[in-house]
Order: structure tokens, then C-alpha cells, then sequence
């Protein structure tokens, strides 16, 4: 009787978790949704470190400690370096040789070791940089940019092993429902590290600094051990060492002759710079366009995540029914092309509401994209290659993104400056001009994505793409 109670419950805990979990369904019988749950920690941790380095250490380095804004900004795009690696190490992991059998653990294992030694020294290269030590500042300045390297470079090690580990163990069929999975837990994460890091942060000290950064180096190494335990099985005839490895060329030229991605990763890079151009001016548009209070721009935040979500889940409800990914990374961008029309309008009207439903759109038509273009590329790879299609996808991704962003902060102060000067004409010498230029921008180069995809489209509805695999909540039994 103890024994059927027991499993009476653990049915309904299974279906309450995968009611509540979105993309729950990728679960089958070969990999649980326990077993993807807890693989997906090493998401939450790259979550976890993400948040650090690009937001609530941005803050405390400037305001706290005085550190000049443009060292910061360097600081923050070291790590973009090593974005284009990406695909290198998963050509790597593809065909990593070894005794042992295993090929993505390895990576993983350097991912983490990186991501916790940069966090681990990263405090103390900042109380350097900040004058609070009898060391010379220059000192400071390279201790703290080799910290943001390291770290950056275990954010990217990682994910790229980490989602080519997530398609070799999760059967054919569910395999782009798993990695989008993965996807919503390093959202996930990345909101609730902001949450925590933000409450104890709330007063900062040196100590306090010191504590919650090397805190976090010690959840990042714990969450990706646990993540990572006996996660993938043991295939020696992948990894014997008297195997051939073919070059990196020679597996490019392979995956290129088989499928062209060529233009998919131009789209992947147009519509990734579109729509995270805007990442660092959301909040200050709010605040200097529409007056909204502190509160009122963080939880902007909150509606960008919403609206990622939302996109998530409708993606998979359409993959699910047999829908084109290239078609549904085409109604994204134009979700984009919406979305900043009415932050623009949003500014010229003084709309706060229209501006919170822009900010949604942006993050659901950011979710459609991603959704529809991964799908795609994991689409084009055989399994031998899966790593490489990953990590292109991921390079393209992560570099188009880091170039938007620095790049969206230059325009608008460059523009807001002519705007100042009376150089782009009497009607457009207010605040909101330098905002709406890249505003503008953004919506040229979602159009620009929509010109680049839709051969793809229509070779979709021709009947000639590589099929598409299912990828979906099915009913949601999560």
C-alpha cells in the first residue's frame, strides 16, 4: 500500500511539473523530464554569470567604485572575442578522441573551471581597479579584463558543449523541443539571479562584493557538477583515438555542401543584431522619453521575459502541427518590425501603455526568431556534426548581438548630440531623436532579415528543405 501511494504520488508530481514546465513534452521514455530538468541547470548557471557581467556588475563598477564608463564597456565586450570560437569548439567536440569515450565532458569541464576562476578573481582585480588597494590602477584594469575573459570564455564553452550534449542524448524527434527547453531555463535563470543578486546587493560593501561574486563562482560549479553527473553515456567507438578527424574546413565544406547555411546565418546575424540593438536604451528610453519611475523600468524586464516566453510557446505549438521554422522566424521579425514602430509611436504620443506593449511584442518576436532559426540550423547537421551547426548558430548569434549592443549605445549618443546641435532638423532636437534613429535602424535591418529569408520560406513550402523535426508542447502535459 506504501508503495502504491508512493507512486500515486509521484504521478501527480510528474504531472503538475509538466503542466507547469513549458516544452515539458520534450520528455520521453529514453530521457525523462528529470533528467532534462537537471541537465538544464548549467543553463540557469550561465544564467547566473550572464547577469553578473553584463548587468549588476555594469551598475556596481560605475556607480559604486567610480570606475569609468568606457573601461566598463571594453570590460563587458572582451568576452565577444571568443564568440566566433563557438563553432570551433563544437567542430571539436564532434570529434574529440579519447579513451574514455566521452566527447562533450570534457568541454564542459573546461567551461566550468573557466567560468568559476573569472569569477573567483574577479572581485579583487575590481578593488583594484577602484584605488582600494596599494596596487598601481593599470594592474586593476588588466586583472579585471582577463576576469570578464575567463568567465566569458567558460559562458561560451559551455553552452555550446552543453546544447550539443542536450541533441545527442535526447531521441530525433524531441531533440529541438529539449534544446528550446534549455532555452527557457537560461531565461529562467538569468530572472531569478537578477532578483536574488539585486536584493543582496542592495547595500554594497567591499565584503559584500567579494562575498556574493565568489558566492556565485561556488552555485556555478555546483549547479554545473549536479547538471552534469552521468549525463552522457560512455561511446567509445565515437572517440577511439586511431579514429580519422577530419579538419575543420573539410567538416564545414561537408555541412555546407549537404545543406547551405549560408544564408540562414545571415538572417540568424541581421535579425540578431535587430533585435538586441535596443538592449541597454529599453529602460533609459523609458525613463528619459516617458518619464516612468526606477520601478516602472525594471519591470520592463519582466515583459521582455513575458513576451519571450509567449513566443516560445507558440513556436513550439506550431512546429508541433508540422509548421515551417523558417516561416516562424519570418512572423518574429515582422512581430519586431511591429513592436519598435510603437515604441517610436509610444515616444511621440507619450503612451506608457503602448510602450509596455511594445516592449512585449519585442520580446516576442525575439522568441519566434530564436526558436525558428535553431530549429533550422539543427535542421541542416547529421548527428557527427551537431556540435558544429550548434556552435555556428551560437557564434553568429552571440557576436551579432555584442556588436548591436555596443554599437546601438554609440549611435544614440552620436545621434542625440546632432539632435542637440540643431543637425537633424527643428523636429527632431528633442530626447527621443537619438533613441528613434536606432529604433529605426533596428526596424531596417528586420526588413533587411525578411528580404534574406524568404527564398528560405518558399523552399519550405516547395517541398525541398530537410524535413522538419516535431517540436512542440503537444497538448501541454507541459
Amino acid at each position: 500500500m506504501t508503495e502504491v501511494r508512493g507512486n500515486i504520488r509521484q504521478g501527480l508530481f510528474r504531472q503538475v511539473l509538466a503542466r507547469v514546465v513549458p516544452f515539458a513534452d520534450a520528455a520521453t521514455d529514453e530521457l525523462p523530464l528529470g533528467r532534462i530538468l537537471r541537465l538544464s541547470l548549467f543553463q540557469v548557471s550561465i544564467g547566473l554569470t550572464m547577469v553578473l557581467l553584463t548587468g549588476t556588475l555594469n551598475r556596481v563598477i560605475i556607480v559604486e567604485l567610480g570606475v569609468a564608463a568606457g573601461i566598463v564597456a571594453v570590460m563587458m565586450a572582451l568576452p565577444l572575442v571568443l564568440a566566433p570560437l563557438r563553432a570551433l569548439v563544437g567542430f571539436r567536440s564532434d570529434n574529440y578522441r579519447s579513451f574514455l569515450g566521452l566527447r562533450r565532458l570534457p568541454y564542459l569541464a573546461l567551461g566550468t573551471m573557466l567560468q568559476y576562476g573569472g569569477l573567483a578573481i574577479m572581485p579583487f582585480a575590481l578593488l583594484i581597479l577602484a584605488g582600494d588597494s596599494h596596487w598601481p590602477v593599470w594592474v586593476g584594469k588588466i586583472a579585471a579584463g582577463l576576469a570578464f575573459l575567463v568567465a566569458g570564455a567558460g559562458v561560451h564553452i559551455c553552452q555550446t558543449a552543453g546544447l550539443a550534449l542536450a541533441a545527442d542524448i535526447a531521441p530525433e524527434d524531441s531533440r529541438p523541443r529539449v534544446v528550446a527547453l534549455l532555452h527557457v531555463m537560461l531565461l529562467a535563470g538569468m530572472v531569478a539571479s537578477a532578483i536574488v543578486l539585486s536584493a543582496l546587493l542592495r547595500d554594497v560593501t567591499p565584503v559584500r562584493l567579494i562575498q556574493v561574486i565568489q558566492g556565485a563562482a561556488v552555485v556555478v560549479m555546483v549547479l554545473n557538477t549536479v547538471a552534469l553527473w552521468r549525463q552522457e553515456p560512455r561511446q567509445p567507438h565515437l572517440t577511439r583515438p586511431d579514429l580519422p578527424r577530419p579538419s575543420f574546413a573539410q567538416s564545414w565544406a561537408e555541412l555546407t555542401r549537404r545543406s547551405n547555411p549560408t544564408r540562414l546565418l545571415v538572417v540568424v546575424a541581421l535579425g540578431s543584431a535587430a533585435f538586441n540593438m535596443q538592449d541597454i536604451l529599453l529602460e533609459p528610453y523609458g525613463g528619459e522619453v516617458l518619464a516612468l519611475s526606477v520601478g516602472a523600468t525594471t519591470l520592463l524586464t519582466a515583459l521582455l521575459a513575458g513576451g519571450s516566453l509567449a513566443g516560445f510557446g507558440l513556436a513550439a505549438h506550431s512546429l508541433a502541427r508540422g509548421g515551417d521554422a523558417h516561416r516562424l522566424a519570418a512572423h518574429g521579425l515582422m512581430a519586431g518590425i511591429a513592436a519598435f514602430t510603437l515604441v517610436i509611436v509610444s515616444g511621440a504620443v507619450g503612451s506608457a501603455g503602448l510602450f509596455r506593449i511594445a516592449t512585449f511584442l519585442i520580446g516576442f518576436g525575439s522568441g519566434l526568431f530564436a526558436v525558428g532559426t535553431l530549429t533550422a540550423a539543427m535542421s541542416l547537421a547529421t548527428n557527427a556534426q551537431c556540435g558544429l551547426a550548434v556552435g555556428a548558430w551560437g557564434a553568429v548569434q552571440a557576436t551579432a548581438t555584442g556588436i548591436a549592443m555596443g554599437s546601438g549605445g554609440v549611435i544614440r549618443d552620436v545621434a542625440s548630440g546632432l539632435a542637440r546641435d540643431g543637425a537633424l532638423g527643428p523636429a527632431l532636437n528633442d530626447a527621443a531623436a537619438g533613441y528613434a534613429v536606432v529604433y529605426q535602424i533596428e526596424i531596417l535591418l528586420l526588413f533587411l532579415a525578411l528580404a534574406a529569408i524568404g527564398p528560405l520560406c518558399r523552399r519550405g513550402l516547395a517541398g525541398d528543405r530537410v524535413e522538419q523535426k516535431r517540436f512542440g508542447l503537444s497538448e501541454l502535459p507541459g
